[in-house]
Formats: C-alpha cells, sequence, structure tokens
C-alpha cells in the first residue's frame, strides 16, 4: 500500500526542493558583449530551469563530452556562476521568487513545508512519503495541485505570465509547479488519484495561455512520457516545448522546468553529472527540433539556470542530522497529523538546512526558545520579528545583530537598511554607510523575506554546511546533498544567457523578472 501511495503521489513530491573556475561573466558588468538577437523586433524568450544545476558538476559534464547543448548554448552566450537564489533555497519559494520577482515576504510561499497560522495546521507541498502520509494524502493533494497557484500565492503580487498577457504577449508554463496567468485551465485528475483524495476529477486553475503540467495538462496529446511521475519529468517537458517550436506555436516567454537532476543530487551529492547527462539529452532533443542547432539562436533569448544549489550533507546520520526535538523537549511538540489542541507550544517545519519553529503559546518568548536553540553548535544561526526589527543570534558569536529596511546604511544591491550589532553573525562588513556581504548573499533582503513571509510567531533556524534538519518523518539526506540555508554553498547557481545584449544590474533571481519583461517589451 505504501508503495502504491508513493507511486501516485511523486508527482508532486519532487517538488522538494559550487565552486570552480569560469570565465569572468559579462553579465556581472554593466555591458555585456553583444549577441544576435535575430531580425524580429521582439525576440522569444525561453526560460529553463534545471532543478540543482551546479557550476562545477556543469563544467565537469562539459568537460567529459556528456552535455554538448549546454555547451553549445555556454559558448554563443555569457555566463556566470553566482546568480543569487531566493530564500529558503527551496523549489516552491524559489519558483514563485521566479515568476513574481519576489521574496518570500510579497509572495508568501514562506517554504516547502510550513505552519498556516490562520488553519492551524502544517502545510506541505511535498517533502517525502512519510511526512505526505501523517499530514494527509488529500490535504497535500489539495495544497500541490489547487491551493498553491490559487490561494497560497499572494494575490497582491503578479506573475510574469499575468504581466505580459497583460502588455499583449502570449506565454507558456511546462511542468512549473507555480504558473499563474490570466486563463481558466482544467487539470484532469487520474480516476485513482481522485478516489483517494476527494479531489474532483477536473480541478479549475488559472495560468498562462498555454499550459503543460504533466499528465494533468498537456498541449501534445501524443506525448506518452507521463509514466514516470505523471509526466512530471524532464523528457515530458522537452516534447512539450519541442510540439511548439515543431507547430510555430512558440509564445514571447516560455518557462521549462527539468526536475531530475535534483533527485540524483540527493542521493549521489554534488559531483554527479547524471542528472544533468540527462538534462542535457532532452536539451539535445529540443535543439534538434530545428534544421541546424544555429538556428535556435535566431531570435530566441536562452536563459538557462538552476534554482538553488546543493551542499554535501556527511555521511553519518547521528553527526549530520539535527533533530530540534532533542533541544527542545521542555515544549510540547506538535505531532504530525494531529489538530492543535491547548498542551501544544511549538510546531517544527523542516526545510533540508532550515527550519521553521512556530511558537504557539503567548506566554512563550521567542527570545527564550532560541537561546535554548543556540546551544546546537551545527547551527549557523537564529532568528525572529520583533516588532519590525528581524534579530540574529548565533552559537559561534557574542551579541546580537538587529535590523530593518530603510535607514542610513546601503548595500551593493541599492537597498536601505538600520543596522546595529554584531555584524559577523551574518559575515557582514561595513565601511561608511556601504554593507558588503560574505557567506550569505544579499543576506539582509533575503532573511527579512522569510521573517515576514507568514503570519504567527516563529524562529528561523539556519544549518552550517554539512548538517540538515530533520523533524519527525522528514527525508534526510545523509551522505548525498541538500539544500534549504542561506549559505552561498546553497544560494549560488550558474547562469547561461544567449541571444541579448541587455545587461541585467543585479544578479539575483527575483530580478530575472523584470529583466526578461524588457527583453521582450523593450
Amino acid at each position: 500500500m505504501i508503495k502504491r501511495v508513493f507511486v501516485i503521489f511523486s508527482f508532486l513530491i519532487f517538488a522538494a526542493g559550487c565552486t570552480g573556475s569560469s570565465p569572468v561573466s559579462p553579465l556581472d558588468t554593466k555591458v555585456p558583449l553583444p549577441l544576435k538577437t535575430g531580425s524580429e523586433s521582439h525576440p522569444k524568450v525561453i526560460l529553463l530551469i534545471i532543478d540543482s544545476l551546479m557550476d562545477q558538476s556543469l563544467n565537469k559534464a562539459i568537460e567529459e563530452g556528456k552535455a554538448p547543448a549546454l555547451e553549445f548554448i555556454k559558448k554563443n552566450g555569457q555566463y556566470s556562476t553566482d546568480l543569487v537564489s531566493s530564500y529558503p533555497t527551496m523549489s516552491v519559494t524559489i519558483d514563485s521568487s521566479f515568476i513574481t520577482g519576489t521574496y518570500p515576504d510579497q509572495h508568501k510561499i514562506p517554504g516547502l513545508v510550513w505552519f498556516d497560522d490562520d488553519e492551524q495546521r502544517i502545510i506541505t507541498y511535498g517533502n517525502g512519503l512519510f511526512e505526505v502520509l501523517k499530514l494527509g494524502v488529500a490535504n497535500f493533494a489539495k495544497d500541490g495541485l489547487y491551493a498553491y497557484n490559487n490561494l497560497d500565492l499572494s494575490s497582491q503580487v503578479s506573475t510574469i505570465h499575468e504581466d505580459l498577457d497583460n502588455a499583449g504577449f502570449k506565454t507558456a508554463s511546462i511542468n512549473a509547479l507555480i504558473y499563474r496567468g490570466n486563463y481558466p485551465h482544467t487539470l484532469k485528475v487520474p480516476g485513482v488519484i481522485s478516489k483517494m483524495t476527494d479531489l474532483p476529477e477536473e480541478v479549475e486553475t488559472k495560468g498562462p495561455e498555454t499550459l503543460s503540467l504533466g499528465l494533468f495538462s498537456r498541449g501534445n496529446q501524443e506525448n506518452n512520457h507521463i509514466v514516470n511521475r505523471f509526466g512530471l519529468n524532464d523528457s515530458f517537458a522537452a516534447e512539450e516545448l519541442r510540439h511548439l517550436i515543431r507547430n510555430n506555436q512558440l509564445p514571447s516567454f516560455t518557462i521549462m522546468y527539468l526536475p531530475e537532476n535534483d533527485h540524483a543530487v540527493h542521493r549521489k551529492g554534488p559531483s554527479t553529472i547524471k542528472g544533468i547527462e540527462k538534462a542535457d539529452k532532452q536539451l539535445q532533443h529540443v535543439l534538434n527540433s530545428f534544421p541546424d542547432w544555429n538556428d535556435a539562436l535566431e531570435n530566441i533569448v536562452w536563459v538557462i539556470t538552476g534554482d538553488s544549489n546543493q551542499s554535501s550533507v556527511k555521511a553519518n546520520k547521528k553527526e549530520a542530522l539535527i533533530d530540534l526535538r532533542k533541544e527542545l523537549s521542555e515544549y510540547t511538540i506538535l505531532e504530525l497529523g494531529e489538530a492543535v489542541q491547548a498542551k501544544d507550544e511549538v510546531v517544527i517545519t523542516a526545510n533540508e538546512r532550515m527550519a521553521y519553529l512556530y511558537i504557539l503559546k503567548e506566554d512563550i518568548q521567542l527570545r527564550h526558545v532560541a537561546r535554548t536553540v543556540q546551544k546546537e553548535e551545527r547551527i549557523s544561526w537564529i532568528a525572529w520579528k520583533d516588532n519590525e526589527r528581524i534579530n540574529v543570534i548565533s552559537p559561534d558569536h557574542q551579541g546580537e545583530l538587529s535590523f530593518q529596511p530603510g535607514g542610513p546604511y546601503q548595500d551593493n544591491y541599492q537597498q536601505s537598511w538600520s543596522v546595529k550589532g554584531n555584524l559577523e553573525i551574518l559575515d557582514m562588513n561595513m565601511k561608511g554607510n556601504n554593507i558588503s556581504y560574505g557567506i550569505y548573499p544579499d543576506a539582509l533582503a533575503r532573511l527579512y523575506g522569510a521573517a515576514t513571509s507568514q503570519k504567527g510567531r516563529f524562529l528561523i533556524t539556519d544549518a552550517k554546511p554539512g548538517y540538515e534538519f530533520i523533524g519527525e518523518s522528514s527525508p534526510e539526506h545523509s551522505g548525498g546533498a541538500a539544500h534549504g540555508s542561506m549559505h552561498k554553498a546553497d544560494s549560488l547557481v550558474p547562469l547561461i544567457v544567449s541571444g541579448t545584449n541587455k545587461s541585467i544590474a543585479n544578479l539575483r533571481i527575483v530580478d530575472l523578472k523584470d529583466w526578461i519583461m524588457e527583453i521582450i517589451q523593450p
């Protein structure tokens, strides 16, 4: 039975959501090298997201001749290793940042697993089989298949699909789990899923004009790559893009998501190239839709990137895995699948290398819980919101760091802050009124985004490299790799751009939306 449920619901579990020598990227300068954009006044843009694509393994795959398509686009474009991800570095939060151009303080998707203060329940978009079973398969399916796009993603932000459509440009989404747009769509739910989850056989949603989501919605009815994860796989996605190209239906903007590299890296660690090799074969399949690969560069801007990096997790489980239930044994912790009761004091939601700790009782001070957790030396820091300020402490540093938006200090992303306390906690430096970041890229904005992403009283804990948080039934990746943290080991991803000479001011995922829109509608 468990295996059957795992197969049925693997369509959403994949969402759980390095360094190396590389040429200096023209994207790092104000004037990148010019590249042809074809004869049309408005080039088409394809945003290809390869889950957990990393610089070191990408270059290794290219050097070994295992990624000729990625090598081709890279040689005909510009390359950077330092695109800053969102935070937490979990796919659903990052995907929301990709299409809204905002951090979670605005788009309101706090992580893969979080606690809804209004509904008083844990929400998961797919963080492992046993956690899903305890929290309820029906809730999981509804949250991932419907609520994520139609309820949880804030209505106060607009997506790139909505904005481009309002400006008169067509868009497409292929296997991206976050896709909200202006057009009504009907997702077809297989009968076996419908019966086991109480979902209707048809789910109404809104997306871009062209929406492909595995078996649930496909443009090419002859696309038979639907057995593996109900079509939420690399082969299905590539076939859908080929269909658009070969039928001259490629819109102004297309986002395509290839998830399978993420699974390989979680299991084998950051050095594996198996997932990249598979993704590259699908990209070759797409490029072969053109008479010649060079034709694929004409009037198409290719933007190829990852969503987050992954860092190694120590092989020794006892050493690698941080179980905060031990540190918080003096409190009553909500059990998975149970309704919140008067006795419950703390909720733990582990997002791999970061975790949210929700405090349910008003008489329990956040600072007291933070000091308790501070005893765990495998944690880098603990943060919480106190009125308008964010406070941060660390097991490794004395004192406290406190900050909030607005003030006399400016960082290298032209963001202004009020900051006081020990800057070493977040590895920051101050020269005059200028803030620079070290191992935590865009630290203040990203941490502020997570700390103000949701209602309720909660702490944020971030693990040191090599370690991972676990909850009651959350998955673990000892001996493999994981992400989630704000550390650069999880946060910096490669970016390949071919077909445009438009510079981008800041290399952050939250800046890609506006940059892409300016390419399409200059």
